[in-house]
């Protein structure tokens, strides 16, 4: 992790042990760096699996692995290197994947397809099997660890570990649910970009918790910016280890699926969130909210323009009010809008109705706005009832100096 930590770095939560999950962290040595790098997650039987996975064209390994192994729907361990993507490394990459899984499975007595692999760092490098495997050798062994440990177990470039946490009560038992991620650049989901890892005591069907990741997903990962860069490598896995005695969801019918529904959105959006405010070189932790789209994609593709447009990003970053880089963004998207019908806030300050500055509106609150950490766009497209709200970083020199020294 790097030692110059995020302005908007948020500590991080009490968050309990899940019952059925083991995790250890290790130093396998992926870089020449005094940290621990790679995570086993052990997993009771029974654990129920359900993920998503980068739309990237060009993915690792590790994900096709995972995608293989997801319809099966079972997990007893998963594994995360950091330093090391594995990504665009033919056949060897894919050697490297089957070794580790082969060696978890030997280690605890399972079938290799129940072992989940995730890898994160630099692209192009294919990940050293001894490394690995004597890695794997030694965290087979290992004491378990605290999430904030796997958190920065898990890290590359981010500044600071992250995690979140919720309960629900399923009948009369409170199940948890925790999460851990890592992400920092190298974000721009479609799907997720980053490694996402969440765990719950709770016993549900592997369909029905698919169904539900998907939906957290739609409303969160796949809904966060730093930069517009899909990953090779990114992955979000939920594991249910069915300890706590609930009666197994399977189905929205079932008493208790709603809550444990809302804490799994909860768990994914407080993730999200953190990933955007470790975002390379950000200042500012923005949300883009668009209204009066012809349809909610409609607004969420007008939302990732903004939020993706350098332009935009560098005005907030220089705490400039200047909307209409915001009226180009929108125009750019490709969807339906309408110049005379759009109106644009910051913060609560109408700045632009009907494709016309506002007369005379006031700047004092505007700049105030731009000056805090935390900054809100509205756009109103006056076409319709779509909306979507979107979340990004502002773009400073930071996030060059960060790029531009990655490999060294």
């Amino acid at each position: 992790m790097s030692d110059a930590v995020s302005p908007l770095a948020t500590p991080f939560p009490a968050m309990p042990p899940v019952t059925g999950a083991h995790i250890a962290t290790v130093r396998a040595g992926y870089k020449a760096w005094e940290r621990h790098d790679l995570t086993l997650a052990l997993l009771d039987e029974g654990t129920a699996v359900a993920g998503v996975t980068t739309q990237s064209k060009c993915p690792s390994p590790e994900v096709e692995w995972c995608r293989a192994a997801l319809p099966l729907g079972r997990a007893r361990a998963l594994v995360v290197n950091a330093g090391n993507s594995n990504a665009f490394t033919g056949n060897r990459g894919r050697a490297a994947v089957e070794a580790i899984a082969a060696r978890v499975a030997a280690g605890i007595g399972c079938q290799p397809s129940d072992v989940f692999v995730a890898s994160t760092g630099v692209i192009g490098v294919p990940l050293p099997i001894p490394t690995a495997e004597a890695g794997i050798d030694a965290a087979l062994t290992a004491p378990q660890v605290g999430w904030e440990e796997v958190a920065a177990a898990i890290s590359t470039t981010d500044t600071f570990p992250k995690g979140a946490m919720a309960r629900a009560v399923i009948g009369d038992r409170t199940v948890n649910i925790v999460g851990v991620i890592k992400g920092s650049g190298m974000i721009a989901p479609d799907m997720a970009t980053m490694l996402g890892f969440v765990f719950t005591d709770a016993a549900i069907d592997p369909l029905f918790l698919q169904q539900m990741l998907n939906a957290a997903n739609g409303r969160s990962f796949s809904c966060i910016t730093v930069d517009g860069d899909t990953s090779t490598s990114d992955t979000v896995l939920a594991f249910a280890t069915a300890t706590a005695g609930n009666a197994p969801l399977s189905s929205f019918d079932d008493a208790g699926a709603d809550a444990f529904a809302a804490a799994l959105n909860d768990v994914c959006l407080q993730l999200a969130h953190l990933v955007v405010k470790d975002g390379e070189g950000a200042s500012k932790f923005i949300e883009v909210s668009v209204e009066g789209a012809e349809s909610d994609r409609s607004a969420h593709r007008i939302a990732m323009s903004i939020a993706n447009s350098p332009l935009v990003k560098t005005a907030i970053a220089g705490e400039d009010a200047n909307w209409g880089r915001v009226v180009m963004a929108v125009g750019k998207a490709g969807e339906p809008a309408e110049r005379d019908r759009l109106a644009i806030r910051f913060g609560d300050t109408q700045v632009a109705s009907g494709g016309l500055a506002v007369e005379g509106y006031e700047e004092a609150p505007v700049a105030a706005h731009l000056k805090s950490q935390e900054v809100r766009i509205v756009v109103d497209i006056g076409l319709g009832e779509g909306r979507a709200t979107v979340w990004t970083c502002d773009l400073t020199h930071g996030y060059i100096s960060i790029n531009a020294d990655y490999r060294s």
